[in-house]
């Protein structure tokens, strides 16, 4: 994908052409990107420093700080003085939108690599993780120079569960590229990503991608687009982090927003008001293309790494000692979804985990809260159970993930959705789901939301493919489990999409899975002949020579309710000799994912999590309470 970048030295132009009587947003396509312009910057005060951190994600982060009202940090922009040699700017888009590839083109337009350098597909895309499934998890920044401008651009995730992420990083760029598919148009994280945008009072410029698909329908999409800036009341004008580094300790990234910021500089490390402290600048750096450079001092407007502050956190200020004030705080989305993190009670507790203990788990969960500012952890009911709430499942999994990686051994229980009370009703969170289905899977779709208490909002066909887009309003419990669902019943071909939307009155009670589990009668090693006779009652999860526990959870039951099964059962030996050896045939056991996991269990149950392997049991708890009824 060519691309051709112009930047101008007026202020970041508003996605709205001048006119009175018919305003209408700047788009751009992915062939030519042009017209990005910059923001006003922070004014240059040699007496007054401040630093507000922006995002990216490593050890230890720290909240950023934002303007809470969009037109006084405008006004207050227009009063200060601007810089033309550096723009910072972030990406940000529904999820495989193309924001992390637009990155790759800029990098290649701009000759950061060399010609015959091979280079990996969505190069900003480090993370294990993120390869892995093919996302953007973390925020992350590079930079370039083009025609003597530094250009700090900031890639961001485009899945609503890490929508945190984009929040934090919005405060240290003056505007933003808003990537929209051709065929899809603006989806539910496009809605969320440009509020923010908006409230944060940042200019946007509209890049339409993917104009060479077959259904590709720009028309259609601008129009979507443009709705949906004055749906978010645009006007006509229209995180902060820390990562860690062994010799030098804590390093804190953010956006200089006044002043100048000098190596061995003392400051101010404020809180709030009444909360501040003294520090000194040890080491300063700026991002160059992928690497961080040293350098002397560091001017308003740019996006520099400090070393030095080794107590800093999220949501702290870096100010001038004299004259500094602390910014205001961002405002994070709440969690909606919560799950329980315990100690393994399995009895192959410990054959493969490194950290196993309650002391290691609570360590290990509260020091996540010091880089993911969307995530709550509050101790459980026990001394070894600690309750995690998230924006999605999706968010709790990604934690859940890194951390088996890690070395921990531990389990989660099913995810629950976080009510509310107000004035003794109770509320429950709702979500916006937009399904991309063929249409002759949509009955059975239709079907499936239906009864998960979704309703309708809209249906339009999309392009020539004969593609429908339902788009619903449902209750996030009736999410849970949703995802392999709705494959099922569109044979592997529908997409699902969501995001919160507010919280509203309970839906009613809802069923999220119709089948019982098949469970383990004893401990000992699964045979092919107890499996070919287990295979009957429903779907295995596991083969032959396959170590199992009393209540793990080993498939599951073709019928409502859970049955128990003797899976290490050995054929009894006789002095009869048989002419031919019987031949057993086994179905090919299910391979479920981590996500999978999560997604099948009941309140009873629960999901074992080890750095080797992913296990499914009843919980012991429930199967005592029963006994004692």
């Amino acid at each position: 994908m060519e691309m051709a970048i112009s930047f101008h030295n007026s202020s970041f132009k508003s996605p709205f052409i001048n006119s009175s009587s018919n305003p209408k947003p700047k788009f751009l396509f992915p062939t030519q990107l042009s017209g990005l312009i910059s923001s006003p910057l922070s004014s240059f005060n040699s007496k007054r420093t401040c630093l507000k951190f922006g995002s990216r994600t490593f050890t230890k982060p720290v909240k950023c700080s934002v303007s809470q009202a969009a037109q006084p940090a405008i006004e207050k922009r227009s009063q200060l003085k601007r810089r033309s040699d550096i723009r910072n700017i972030a990406i940000v888009a529904h999820v495989d939108h193309g924001k992390t590839t637009l990155v790759d083109a800029m990098l290649k337009q701009s000759k950061v690599f060399r010609d015959n350098q091979f280079v990996q597909e969505r190069v900003m895309d480090s993370n294990d993780l993120e390869r892995e499934r093919g996302i953007t998890i973390l925020s992350k920044n590079t930079s370039i120079t083009y025609k003597g401008t530094k250009i700090n651009i900031i890639d961001t995730p485009g899945h609503s569960d890490f929508g945190g992420e984009v929040e934090r990083i919005l405060n240290m760029v003056e505007g933003v590229l808003l990537v929209v598919d051709s065929v899809e148009g603006p989806m539910p994280q496009t809605r969320f990503v440009l509020k923010k945008a908006l409230e944060f009072g940042h200019a946007v410029v509209v890049v339409v991608n993917k104009i060479d698909r077959p259904s590709a329908r720009p028309d259609f999409v601008i129009n979507s687009t443009f709705e949906l800036f004055i749906e978010l009341n645009a006007s006509d004008e229209q995180a902060t982090n820390i990562e860690y580094d062994e010799h030098k300790g804590r390093i804190a990234l953010g956006r200089l927003h006044a002043g100048v910021l000098r190596k061995g500089m003392e400051v101010k490390v404020c809180t709030s008001e009444d909360s501040c402290r003294y520090a000194r600048i040890s080491e300063l750096y700026v991002y160059e293309k992928f690497s961080k450079t040293a350098v002397e001092r560091v001017e308003a407007g740019d996006i520099c790494a400090v070393c030095g502050i080794e107590d800093i956190q999220i949501g702290e200020t870096i100010a001038d000692k004299a004259f500094g004030k602390p910014l205001p705080a961002i405002k994070v989305e709440e969690p909606t979804v919560k799950m329980a993190f315990s100690i393994n009670t399995s009895p192959f507790v410990g054959r493969e985990g490194k950290y196993v203990t309650s002391r290691n788990l609570r360590d290990r969960l509260y020091h996540e809260l010091e880089r993911n500012l969307a995530m709550k952890v509050e101790d459980g009911e026990t001394a070894d159970t600690f309750l995690v709430s998230g924006r999605g499942t999706l968010h709790i999994t990604i934690l859940i993930e890194n951390m088996r990686r890690e070395g921990y051994e531990f389990m989660v229980g099913p995810p629950k959705v976080i009510n509310k009370k107000v004035a003794d009703k109770l509320l429950e969170p709702y979500e916006i789901a937009t399904v991309e289905v063929p249409e002759e899977h949509m009955g059975a779709v239709v079907e499936l939301l239906g009864r998960r208490r979704g309703q309708m909002i809209d249906m339009q066909g999309v392009g020539a493919e004969g593609t429908t887009l339902l788009k619903y309003k449902i209750p996030t419990r009736g999410l849970l489990g949703l995802r392999n669902a709705i494959l099922t019943a569109s044979r592997g071909t529908a997409i699902l999409n969501t995001i919160f939307d507010s919280y509203g009155p309970w839906a009613g009670d809802i069923v999220t899975r119709d089948q019982g589990s098949l469970v383990a009668f004893e401990d000992g090693s699964s045979t092919s002949y107890a499996i070919a006779s287990s295979q009957e009652r429903g779907q295995m999860f596991i083969g032959p020579g396959i170590e199992v526990y009393k209540g793990q959870i080993v498939g599951i039951h073709q019928r409502p309710g859970d049955l128990s099964l003797n899976v290490c059962k050995k054929k009894a030996a006789t002095n009869v000799r048989s002419n031919k050896e019987q031949t057993v045939v086994l179905d090919t056991p299910l391979d479920y994912s981590l996500d999978d996991c999560i997604e099948y269990i009941q309140e009873d149950e629960l999901v074992e999590v080890t750095p080797s392997t992913i296990r499914m049991c009843k919980n012991p708890k429930f199967a005592a309470a029963k006994k004692s009824r």
